[in-house]
């Protein structure tokens, strides 16, 4: 199973940054290949809000579309997806990400983790080599988007 991890410190409130990340269905307006991001149902369980969404992706020409299980913590400034329980989605035979926002001095720190399997060997092979680029340029799209929906703030570390 392939991972990225990155720490990022940004000149917002976790709470701000928190806002942006469970903001979804925006994404297709900022977030690279995310062509399409759709809600198909929202819950409560255990008193934190969830969501099941379908993102469709491209990449060239690879298009791809997967769905995944989204919790929210408001309290904890956390995002927590993976793929549904007991269940594949789209190319990936499991995937699993998460947010964690925590207020610094001057900021936030954003910690951004996931791990993924895809179901095919050859598109492991083809693609697995370009998320570790795909998801720092992720994390910079936040980091973008944070800065034209809050303003200019200073300028953010890796």
């Amino acid at each position: 199973m392939a991972s990225f991890r990155t720490t990022r410190r940004m000149p917002f409130t976790g709470k701000e940054m928190f806002d942006l990340v469970v903001d979804v269905e925006r994404y297709p307006q900022f977030l690279p290949m995310c062509e399409a991001l759709v809600v198909k149902r929202r819950w409560e369980e255990g008193g934190l809000p969830h969501i099941l969404a379908e993102m469709s992706v491209g990449y060239g020409a690879i298009r791809e579309t997967f769905t995944t299980q989204v919790v929210f913590d408001p309290g904890k400034l956390t995002v927590h997806a993976a793929n549904p329980p007991g269940q594949g989605s789209g190319p990936f035979k499991r995937i699993e990400n998460t947010w964690a926002f925590r207020d610094v001095a001057g900021g936030c720190d954003v910690d951004f983790a996931i791990s993924y399997e895809f179901k095919s060997f050859v598109l492991q092979a083809l693609v697995g080599g370009l998320f570790e680029k795909v998801f720092r340029k992720y994390t910079e799209a936040f980091e973008a988007r944070a800065h034209a929906i809050y303003g200019r703030r200073g300028a953010a570390s890796a």
